[in-house]
């Protein structure tokens, strides 16, 4: 075992005692939904962002788990009343409920895990709600 850049590998935290380093590649997400090595289990990634995201999110298998390590975004949920904005300021966190429509707004440079159970994760275009 050797270290590795997060930000370049993931991590697959299988159901099982299995903790398995996945490398991101070009087509990583354009394959994902046909990994069956990534289906079940969580999903650990680190991203580093400079720009709002450009789409909403959800994932219906499950909530996830947003660690900002650091930087500043607000995390906006779509909820029945409408859109509900969690600032991230710092390290801090956050638990996005399964199946809630989710974006940020990045204020300055952040980085920021997630932990995902990512198995049919949805994308829409921010056209679809304030962004």
């Amino acid at each position: 075992m050797t270290s590795f850049d997060p930000l370049r590998t993931f991590v697959q935290l299988a159901d099982g005692p299995e903790a398995t380093p996945i490398e991101v590649t070009d087509d990583f997400w354009r394959t994902i939904e046909t990994r069956r090595d990534l289906q079940g289990g969580r999903l650990v990634s680190v991203y580093r962002f400079v720009e709002d995201w450009t789409s909403w999110e959800r994932h219906p298998a499950g909530d996830e788990l947003v660690i900002q390590l650091s930087g500043s975004m607000d995390f906006i949920l779509e909820q029945p009343g409408g859109e509900h904005c969690i600032p991230l300021r710092g390290r801090c966190a956050v638990v996005v409920p399964r199946g809630v429509w989710h974006t940020a707004r990045v204020l300055e440079p952040s980085e920021t895990i997630f932990i995902t159970r990512g198995t049919g994760t949805e994308h829409r275009p921010l056209s679809h709600g304030s962004g």
